[in-house]
């Protein structure tokens, strides 16, 4: 478990276990996940409820198969800007949330400022995304890519001890 200094939050071994559980499984029912943790359904419920409203649950997804459903692209693209004033990265984060191949965007120090995780069902459309809409948008200094070839490790879970 990580050390109690970390947390922004006081959490018992039953709430560490019930935020495993839903990590691994977020369809259970209530009831199911109150017997995995060994308290009864009604508290386990108000436990979920109390984590949802810390802030420590977020929300639940189903994670599909971005191949299966066409995307058979996955890339990188490392963003150097002009200016890295804060209503300069504002705008910039703006933007980024509009296009919908950027999966994923990272804010970075060192010499690149902004990582973002693209998928797209082909090559050419990341191509075009790269060249029709990233690089031409205002602020932006460079821009570099990487493709994957595979991917090797894919856990979008906190670790829990």
């Amino acid at each position: 478990m990580p050390k109690e200094t970390h947390l922004k939050a006081r959490l018992d071994a039953i709430d560490w276990q019930i935020l495993k559980e839903l990590q691994d499984d977020g369809r259970m029912t209530n009831v199911e996940l109150a017997r995995r943790v060994g308290i009864s359904a009604p508290p386990c419920l108000r436990r979920v409820r109390a984590l949802e409203e810390a802030g420590l649950i977020l929300g639940y997804r189903t994670l599909l198969d971005e191949k299966q459903l066409g995307y058979d692209v996955t890339a990188f693209a490392m963003v150097g800007l002009h200016s890295q004033t804060e209503a300069d990265l504002i705008a910039f984060e703006q933007t980024v949330e509009k296009w919908p191949l950027v999966r994923e965007s990272y804010m970075l120090s060192g010499e690149v400022d902004f990582l973002l995780k693209c998928v797209s069902p082909d090559l050419q459309t990341f191509q075009n995304f790269i060249i029709r809409e990233l690089t031409a948008t205002a602020n932006v200094d460079s821009v570099r890519t990487a493709l994957t070839i595979r991917r090797t490790k894919d856990e979008p879970v906190v670790p829990i001890d």
